[in-house]
């Protein structure tokens, strides 16, 4: 495995609310989790800094060979402690009041490959040197597409194409969406909508079949983003499952 992730606060934002983890627990499995928080005062990054802290830690002490079925429930109760974690923090720093953060990770072991996704950062996977979103987003403007309200196209330019309908530190439950995959895959790639709103699938996977190291097309790709305006904070996680008999 090759892995590389970073974040930028664009051209427009003058701090950053993202927050980006790749970690291995030492029995090559691992974690690949972004959040991109919202809030004033800075409390979008703190809400995403509790998301990631979080993730890091209790995947170090309490993901460890454990089977899909299991691994689903942690997933699930993942996302429900960190909802729970904003939601105290709130109470005790009332001037994070109505804080939240978007949350997408993937679990990827010897035997599968899971996401879990809140909000309207993505997760996508190569296969046959075509690239696949996995994710949905929880945003005003796919709920209409899904609905044959909105097409693709409209929504793409609507003024309320950021709008959530779901984040965590909304709402006291949450209903996280889990996805299982193919382990048929060559990548891994996690972004923010910073990312995302910039370029389009086509465009991503062009700079990922491109020639350059993990950390030279994580760097492009943020660069091309920044080119095209760079609205928002873009972060990017991506992680290469090399082919036997690679170095």
């Amino acid at each position: 495995m090759k892995s590389f992730y970073l974040t930028d606060p664009g051209k427009v934002r003058d701090h950053n609310e993202d927050s980006v983890i790749i970690v291995n627990n030492g029995s090559d499995e691992y974690l690949m989790a972004i959040a991109d928080g919202m809030g004033g005062h800075s409390a979008g990054e703190v809400a995403s800094s509790i998301a990631i802290s979080y993730l890091g830690k209790h995947f170090k002490e309490t993901f460890l060979n454990l089977n899909k079925v299991d691994a689903v429930s942690w997933i699930r109760d993942a996302f429900e402690e960190i909802n729970t974690l904003i939601f105290q923090h709130e109470k005790t720093h009332p001037e994070s009041k109505g804080m939240g953060t978007t949350l997408v990770l993937a679990l990827l072991t010897k035997d599968y490959l899971l996401f879990g996704n809140v909000g309207d950062s993505s997760g996508f996977v190569m296969k046959d040197e075509k690239l696949h979103k996995v994710t949905y987003d929880h945003t005003l403007v796919n709920l209409l597409v899904s609905a044959g309200e909105l097409t693709k196209e409209e929504a793409s330019v609507h003024p309320k194409k950021n709008v959530l309908m779901k984040a965590l530190g909304a709402a006291l439950t949450i209903d996280v969406d889990i996805f299982d995959c193919n382990m048929d895959i060559t990548e891994i790639l996690l972004s923010s909508d910073g990312l995302t709103n910039m370029l389009d699938k086509e465009q991503i996977e062009k700079v990922l079949l491109g020639e350059g190291s993990i950390e030279d097309k994580v760097i492009k790709l943020i660069q091309k983003a920044n080119n095209r305006g760079g609205t928002d904070n873009i972060s990017v996680a991506y992680l290469t499952l090399e082919k036997e008999g690679e170095e």
